[in-house]
């Protein structure tokens, strides 16, 4: 049997009920056979402290160990104020950390967002591209999911209702999982 490929999936939200989380849960109800997601919950990770890079605290530590073990890191972020969340900038900053000890390094990575405006996080987006390029992460072009209006996509128990975009989700999840198969091909040859 082939190995799965293992995706460590990431909320930019704390609040337990938010859209971006409701995007995680459909995430695994639509996975292909041939990955793996984790969730990880970024509620336990400290405001970032240089002083603390050389005593990296337990949660932080944890948090780089499985994104080292994944073969690929999917994001699902709201927008605050035309950008990324603080908790998420949060996340990425600590586990680049110490400078030469980038545990992004050379990840396949998927971006998913929702958000109640109409710009369906579209900002936030291109933001973490941004952010990417330093941390030498590889974000996949397509399929883009920018959820506008989330309000109207999603049940009362943070179920996404929407067709349309579960079958997007299928698609991003099948794409992140054949470059991390490729990837990690070239770097096993």
């Amino acid at each position: 049997m082939e190995k799965k490929v293992k995706i460590l999936g990431i909320a930019g939200s704390l609040r337990k009920e938010s859209y971006n989380r409701g995007l995680l849960k459909a995430a695994l109800e639509v996975a292909p056979a041939d990955c793996s997601l984790e969730i990880f919950d970024l509620s336990d990770i400290p405001l970032y402290n240089q002083d603390e890079e050389t005593n990296f605290p337990k949660s932080v530590a944890n948090f780089k160990a499985k994104i080292r073990a994944a073969d690929a890191i999917l994001f699902a972020t709201p927008e605050y104020n035309y950008s990324i969340p603080g908790v998420l900038k949060n996340a990425l900053d600590w586990a680049s950390r110490p400078y030469g000890d980038n545990a992004w390094d050379d990840k396949p990575v998927g971006i998913m967002g929702a958000s109640p405006g109409l710009q369906g996080t579209s900002r936030a987006q291109y933001h973490l591209r941004q952010v990417f390029v330093y941390l030498n992460m590889h974000p996949l072009n397509k399929p883009e999911i920018m959820i506008a209006t989330a309000q109207d996509k999603f049940d009362a128990k943070g179920n996404l209702t929407d067709p349309k975009a579960r079958q997007k989700i299928g698609e991003l999840l099948t794409a992140l999982t054949a470059c991390a198969m490729t990837r990690c091909t070239k770097v096993k040859s």
